[in-house]
C-alpha cells in the first residue's frame, strides 16, 4: 500500500470510531425493548444481529402503532429491517396476502426475500417474490400457496395482475422501498396503476435515499399524515468509508486497476463501470490476468446474474464488474473496497456506489479512477460532498506509457475493401446484408 494512502487510512479509521458515536448508528439496546416478540427477537439474533440500528429503532415503534412512515437514510444502515420486523409482527394472526412490497430490481426483491425468510424462521409466515427475468411458472406457484408477504418489481407484478395470478384487495400494508430508484427506472406510472388495485385503508410505508419531488409528491398523495425518520443527511456517504482519487490517463485505467489489485490487500472487490460493454471489457482483462470477476449488469440473463452474485457472495469470484444496476439492492456483506473504474455521471450515483462496502458499521475503501475528461464530474461529486477527496499516485506506475497505435484512416478503408472483394468474390452483394438494428438497454 502506498505510504500516503496508509497515512491518510490510519486518520480516517481514527476519526470514524468518533463519528460512528455521535452518529448512533447502533442503539445499545435489545430488539425485544421494540415490542417485537420472541419469535421475530429469535429469528433476528440467528441472524447475527443482537442490537439495532437508528433508522430501525426509530422505525419500528411508529410502524407497530400502524403509523404511515417516510423514512430516509444512508445505505447499508438496515432500512430492510426497519420495515420488515414490524410487519412481520403484524401479520402474527393474519391469514392470506396482507402485505405488498414494491422494489426496483430484481436482486433487491431476492435480497428483501432472504431478509424476511431469515427473521421469520421461527413463525409459519409464508413470502413469494416476482420479478421479471425468470419463467413464470414457479411464481404462480408460489402466489397460490397463498403468501402473507409479496415482494415483487412493478413491471412483472403487473404481468401477474393481467393474468389474473394475484389479487391484491386484501392487502394491509404498502411498502415502497427504494422510491428514487424506482422513480429513475421510470416505475412510478406503473406504481399508480397498482396502487388502484389495493384497499384505500391501508398502512403505507416509503423509504428511500433521497426525496425528489416527484417522489414528494407520491407521497402526498399515498400517504396520510406520515411520521418522518431521517437518520444522517440523505444523499451523504457513510462516514466509514474511506475516499481515495486515482488521476490516471484513459488509456492507462486497466493498468491502473490491474497495480491497484496487486498492491491493495482486499476481501472482496466490487468494480463499477458506466456501460454493460465496458462491465465486459473489464471483467475479461481481470480473467486474463488471473483475477476471479464477475459480471453483473442488465444484458445478461436472470440465471447468470443470479450465479454471478452467489459466486460473489460465497467467495468464488472476489471481484464483482457491474453497471449502477447493482449500485441499489447488492446486500453483500465483507465487500472491503469499491473501485469506480468509470467516474459516476451524478453525485447521488456515486454515493450509491460507494455505500455497497462498510455497510452495517464495517469499515471499507472506495477509490475512484479519473481521466483528465472526467474532472468535471469529479468536481461536482466534491461540490454535494462539500470537501475534497484525496488524491493519491502510486509509486512505480508508468503514467507517460503511450497510448495504444490508432489504426490509419487509409488502413480502415483498405480493410473495408478486401474485406468487400472477398464478399464479392464469394457471390455474395453488399445489399444482401441484413442491417443490423441498434438496440438500446437500460440497466
Amino acid at each position: 500500500m502506498p505510504t500516503m494512502v496508509f497515512a491518510l487510512k490510519l486518520k480516517s479509521m481514527n476519526e470514524k470510531k468518533h463519528d460512528n458515536n455521535e452518529r448512533g448508528l447502533t442503539i445499545h439496546m435489545p430488539f425485544s425493548e421494540l415490542g417485537l416478540s420472541q419469535s421475530i427477537v429469535r429469528g433476528v439474533r440467528a441472524a447475527g444481529y443482537s442490537e439495532p440500528t437508528a433508522i430501525q429503532a426509530q422505525a419500528i415503534p411508529h410502524i407497530l402503532a400502524g403509523k404511515d412512515l417516510i423514512g430516509t437514510a444512508q445505505t447499508g444502515t438496515g432500512k430492510t429491517a426497519a420495515f420488515v420486523l414490524p410487519i412481520l409482527q403484524h401479520l402474527q394472526e393474519k391469514v392470506g396476502l396482507r402485505c405488498l412490497i414494491l422494489t426496483p430490481t430484481r436482486e433487491l426483491a431476492a435480497q428483501i426475500e432472504t431478509n424476511v425468510r431469515e427473521y421469520a424462521r421461527f413463525m409459519k409466515v409464508r413470502c413469494a417474490v416476482v420479478y421479471g427475468g425468470v419463467a413464470m411458472g414457479p411464481q404462480i406457484a408460489a402466489l397460490r400457496s397463498n403468501p402473507h408477504i409479496l415482494i415483487a418489481t412493478p413491471g412483472r407484478l403487473l404481468d401477474h395482475m393481467g393474468r389474473g395470478n394475484v389479487r391484491l384487495d386484501g392487502v394491509e400494508i404498502l411498502v415502497l422501498d427504494e422510491a428514487d430508484r424506482m422513480l429513475d427506472m421510470g416505475f412510478l406510472p406503473d406504481i399508480r396503476r397498482i396502487l388502484q388495485h389495493i384497499p384505500k385503508k391501508r398502512q403505507n410505508l416509503l423509504f428511500s435515499a433521497t426525496m425528489p419531488a416527484e417522489i414528494e409528491s407520491l407521497a402526498r398523495h399515498t400517504l396520510a399524515n406520515p411520521v418522518k425518520v431521517s437518520v444522517g443527511p440523505t444523499a451523504t456517504p457513510a462516514t466509514n468509508v474511506s475516499q481515495f482519487l486515482y488521476p490516471v490517463p484513459h488509456h492507462l485505467k486497466m493498468a491502473m486497476l490491474l497495480k491497484l489489485l496487486h498492491i491493495t490487500s482486499y476481501t472482496s472487490v466490487l468494480i463499477f463501470t458506466r456501460t454493460k460493454y465496458r462491465a465486459d471489457k473489464v471483467a475479461s482483462a481481470l480473467n486474463k490476468n488471473n483475477f476471479s470477476a464477475a459480471r453483473l449488469h442488465g444484458d445478461r440473463s436472470q440465471s447468470q446474474r443470479s450465479q454471478a452474485l452467489h459466486g460473489f457472495r460465497t467467495g468464488r469470484y472476489r471481484i464483482m464488474v457491474a453497471t449502477d444496476l447493482a449500485a441499489r439492492g447488492l446486500d453483500v456483506e465483507g465487500i472491503s473496497h469499491v473501485i469506480n473504474y468509470d467516474v459516476p455521471e451524478t453525485p447521488e450515483a456515486y454515493i450509491h456506489r460507494i455505500g455497497r462496502t462498510a455497510r452495517a458499521q464495517a469499515v471499507g475503501d472506495a477509490f475512484t479512477l479519473v481521466s483528465q475528461d472526467e474532472e468535471r464530474d469529479v468536481y461536482l461529486i466534491e461540490k454535494h460532498l462539500k470537501r475534497a477527496i484525496p488524491r493519491v499516485g502510486v509509486p512505480d506506475f508508468e503514467y507517460s506509457a503511450p497510448p495504444p497505435p490508432k489504426l490509419a484512416p487509409t488502413e480502415r478503408r483498405h480493410v473495408g475493401s478486401v474485406s468487400g472483394q472477398s464478399r464479392r468474390s464469394n457471390g455474395h452483394q453488399r445489399n444482401d446484408r441484413k442491417p443490423q438494428s441498434k438496440r438500446f438497454h437500460r440497466d
